[in-house]
C-alpha cells in the first residue's frame, strides 16, 4: 500500500512541478522527471524522520550535536534540479531559514573536481541568499 502511494506521490509531483510548460521539440527522459520529482517528494514526505534516523546514528557513534538539524534537497545551481538530500546543522534561528542547498560544481584543471554546498533561503534558484551561520552535516544519496 505504502509502494502504490509512494509511486502516485512520484507521479503526481513530477507531473504537477514538471507538466506545466511547454515541451520543446528535444529528448524527454522519463526517468529523470521520476527521480528529480521523487527526491522533492521523499524529503518533503519523509525528511524529518530521515533527519531523526541520522542523528540516531551519529549520537550511537558518540558525534552528537547541540544545534538544531533538518534535512533539505540539494538543488543543481545549474540546472535547479533536485539532486540528492542533505542534512544541515547550526542555530534554530538559522536552520529554519534554510530550504535547500545549492550545488556549484567546479572543474580545476583535470586533476581535481570541486562540489561547493551552499545552504540557502529559497528554492527559486534565480533568487537565492546563502543563510550564513549553517553547515552540511550529512550528504543523503537516494537510490531511485
Amino acid at each position: 500500500m505504502i509502494k502504490k502511494q509512494f509511486i502516485a506521490g512520484v507521479l503526481a509531483a513530477s507531473l504537477f512541478g514538471f507538466g506545466g510548460g511547454v515541451m520543446t521539440a528535444q529528448a524527454f527522459d522519463f526517468g529523470s522527471v521520476l527521480k528529480l520529482g521523487g527526491i522533492s517528494y521523499l524529503v518533503n514526505q519523509f525528511g524529518g524522520e530521515i533527519n531523526t534516523f541520522i542523528n540516531k546514528i551519529f549520537s550511537q557513534n558518540e558525534v552528537t550535536t547541540d544545534y538544531a538539524t533538518k534535512v533539505v534537497p540539494i538543488l543543481s545551481m545549474g540546472t535547479g534540479g533536485y539532486i540528492g538530500a542533505v542534512q544541515v546543522v547550526g542555530p534554530k534561528a538559522q536552520v529554519d531559514k534554510v530550504k535547500a542547498v545549492g550545488q556549484l560544481e567546479f572543474k580545476f584543471s583535470k586533476i581535481a573536481r570541486i562540489k561547493g554546498l551552499i545552504p540557502i533561503d529559497n528554492i527559486n534558484i534565480t533568487n537565492v541568499n546563502r543563510v550564513e551561520g549553517v553547515g552540511v552535516s550529512a550528504v543523503i544519496d537516494f537510490k531511485l
